[in-house]
């Protein structure tokens, strides 16, 4: 490890690091506009200069300037300092004067770094040059005039996402930043690129002129758009989310964010439960809440009540109506509301074992049932960087477009018993081979032969089994017991008096024409739709809670905003019930639920990955039933009640999934 000296202070930096972050590691901010951590390096801004010895006597860039021994580095000489000041001059020459409307304001970079290391005016009075705005879809708004060329959006497009859609046309002064043959970005992580720039160039669309930074109300909280469990930042102002950000967490979404996760918060205030509706004479009429729980307690349900969770609760709402059902003597819970039937007994069966920044030292990785685009696109940013680091990918299930080369092995389970000889041999020659089972590969019966051969490619210390889920809720449904023998054909079989849907939107519900139908959930969606009784929930922004991702990461969610009109938080209605069915449930408060939950779970007390035990032994000779692969996400955009509420989600899906042309007003 190189030692060298930063403004007179001694350090020891690690081998490949470049003067950049030796300056970091002392503590020294360095302005940078092209330079990021997990891009490539570019070099083309010169913000970054700095002083070193030995080498020429003059600035030089230390993002690009690798860190060696008895390097001397200064950051703050009247050389340095001068030369910045010449690099923002340059950069401002063409920069328009944007900043009272523009979108980044308050939180841009080129502004914050022209406060801390501009000069107080320009020297330069020509005309600025001017850009023809590019249209990059429905979620990026461009104003490419404010483009100062550090080629992020170009990078990450290319690097992260693995989709060459943005790049530089021209040259000089004549450059410009467009999408080629100006089509939108057809990708799921197309928004990232907004929070990479540093100028206003790249801004939200549906985000545009709605608020400044500093009139929101910041709070942290989980994305429940996939089962990835991608930490966020709600912004707020009164009762309204304006936005959803990512936070940086390197083990689970490192500082990315999907389309839907980050846009879909519009949904949030459309097509809203507010009010009690009972189903009379076959048409939903407005009712009050104690009319509701009286029409409950006449069906007298006793032991004959079930609870389906949907895929956007949380581990306490699950707990509240297990604990309710456990009163009434029922154990009826069931979240898989599309039928799938595996086994759940053993929670590292259904875990992704070798976690999403495991996966990415994985050399040979077989996916079974999965498109991961759609499913979770931030693990396939994970699988994209292991295919660049050498693991070969391969797939059984129908062809899908991947950002990385992959061999696609056939539709059938029964691929899975006979793979071919040269695939079998670069898993067992493989020191970290790893076998991922989606949601489709799972329903096709693909999960005990997939279990068989994880374990025949077993490696000591490391585990290369993982299960892909696509609810935010299953596998803290799963630890807390929502799933049968059998599945919901099982449930449906017990014909139920009454059934709690927890937000269950995506069930078949002729299956329950003789049951009371109690739908406690945010959304007129499909559940609504088809409920008797329909008692108004909280969205996963407007409660706190607990959510366990496909890794088995507990996390933690708080509340952002206040439901709607007479909407409660879901605990709070299931404690209500439970005095209408006159039984106990133990808890009054949330704090109180919380502790009893932990209490019965304890991994659900303690942030971070759960520890799951063993992997169970894979059935003798567990290659499994044939069965076709389908993928159960058909439009990336609409998966849940809150994006099919969303505006923006919706025109995503009409314009970048369908292919429709969308017309403006004058058109």
């Amino acid at each position: 490890m190189p030692k060298v000296t930063v403004d007179g202070q001694e350090i020891e930096v690690p081998d490949g690091a470049t003067v950049l972050q030796a300056c970091e590691l002392a503590g020294k901010e360095i302005p940078r506009f092209c330079y990021h951590e997990r891009l490539s390096i570019a070099g083309n801004c010169r913000m970054c200069l700095v002083e070193v010895k030995p080498g020429p006597p003059k600035p030089q860039a230390s993002c690009a300037l690798p860190a060696t021994e008895g390097q001397e580095i200064r950051t703050d000489s009247q050389m340095v300092k001068t030369a910045r000041e010449g690099v923002m001059e340059f950069l401002l020459i063409n920069h328009p004067l944007d900043c009272p409307i523009c979108d980044q304001g308050g939180e841009c970079d080129l502004q914050d770094q022209a406060v801390a290391y501009g000069r107080g005016g320009s020297r330069y009075h020509e005309n600025k040059r001017a850009v023809t705005e590019k249209y990059m879809g429905p979620l990026i708004k461009t104003i490419m005039t404010r483009c100062i060329h550090c080629t992020r959006c170009v990078r990450f497009s290319e690097e992260v996402a693995g989709v060459d859609e943005i790049g530089a046309l021209y040259r000089g002064e004549d450059m410009q930043i467009t999408t080629y043959l100006e089509q939108a970005a057809q990708h799921e992580l197309s928004a990232n690129v907004i929070d990479l720039c540093p100028v206003g160039a790249l801004t939200s669309r549906p985000y545009a002129f709605e608020a400044r930074p500093w009139e929101l109300k910041k709070t942290l909280s989980i994305d429940v758009s996939d089962a990835v469990g991608a930490n966020i930042r709600l912004d707020s102002r009164g009762r309204e989310v304006m936005r959803a950000l990512p936070r940086i967490n390197d083990d689970v979404n490192e500082e990315w964010l999907s389309d839907k996760g980050r846009y879909m918060v519009d949904g949030l205030t459309r097509r809203r439960l507010d009010k009690v509706w009972i189903r009379k004479r076959g048409k939903l009429q407005q009712a009050t809440w104690e009319e509701a729980f009286k029409a409950i307690a006449r069906a007298k349900p006793g032991k004959s009540i079930a609870a389906i969770a949907g895929d956007l609760v949380d581990c306490e709402t699950m707990f509240a109506a297990r604990k309710l059902l456990g009163a009434m003597g029922s154990g009826l819970l069931e979240g898989r509301q599309t039928g799938m039937d595996y086994p759940a007994d053993n929670l590292a069966a259904m875990a992704f074992n070798s976690t999403f920044a495991g996966i990415e030292t994985a050399d040979a990785i077989l996916i079974v049932g999965s498109q991961v685009r759609h499913e979770a696109a931030l693990v396939n940013v994970r699988l994209r960087k292991a295919a660049r680091r050498g693991a070969k990918v391969f797939v059984v299930g129908p062809q899908w477009e991947t950002t990385y080369p992959a061999e696609f092995l056939g539709e059938d389970v029964s691929v899975l018993g006979n793979l071919p000889a040269e695939v079998a041999e670069v898993f067992d020659k493989a020191e970290r081979p790893a076998v991922i089972v989606g949601a489709g590969g799972l329903a096709a019966g693909a999960f005990e032969p997939a279990l068989a051969l994880a374990q025949g490619w077993s490696r000591e210390g490391w585990n290369g089994f993982n299960v892909l889920h696509t609810a935010a809720a299953r596998m803290g449904g799963l630890m807390l017991g929502y799933a049968q023998k059998g599945g919901m054909a099982e449930v449906a079989k017990a014909e139920p008096k009454v059934v709690l849907a927890l937000g269950a939107d995506e069930v078949d519900w002729s299956a329950f024409d003789k049951s009371l139908k109690v739908y406690i959930g945010h959304h007129g969606d499909k559940g609504a739709h088809a409920a008797d009784i329909i008692l108004p929930g909280a969205t996963y922004a407007e409660k706190d809670g607990t959510y366990v991702n496909t890794e088995g990461r507990v996390q933690f969610a708080e509340k952002a905003v206040f439901a709607p009109g007479d909407a409660r938080e879901d605990w709070t209605i299931l404690r209500a019930l439970a005095d209408a069915l006159g039984v106990e449930v133990g808890f009054d408060s949330f704090a109180e639920l919380q502790s009893a939950m932990i209490a019965e779970v304890p991994a659900l007390g303690v942030e971070g990955l759960a520890d799951l035990g063993p992997l169970p032994k894979a059935a003798k000779g567990g290659k499994g039933k044939g069965g076709t692969i389908s993928y159960p996400v058909a439009d990336f955009y609409l998966t849940n009640p809150i994006a099919r509420a969303s505006a923006v989600m919706q025109r995503c899906s009409a314009e970048l999934a369908r292919g429709e042309e969308i017309l403006e007003a004058a058109e």
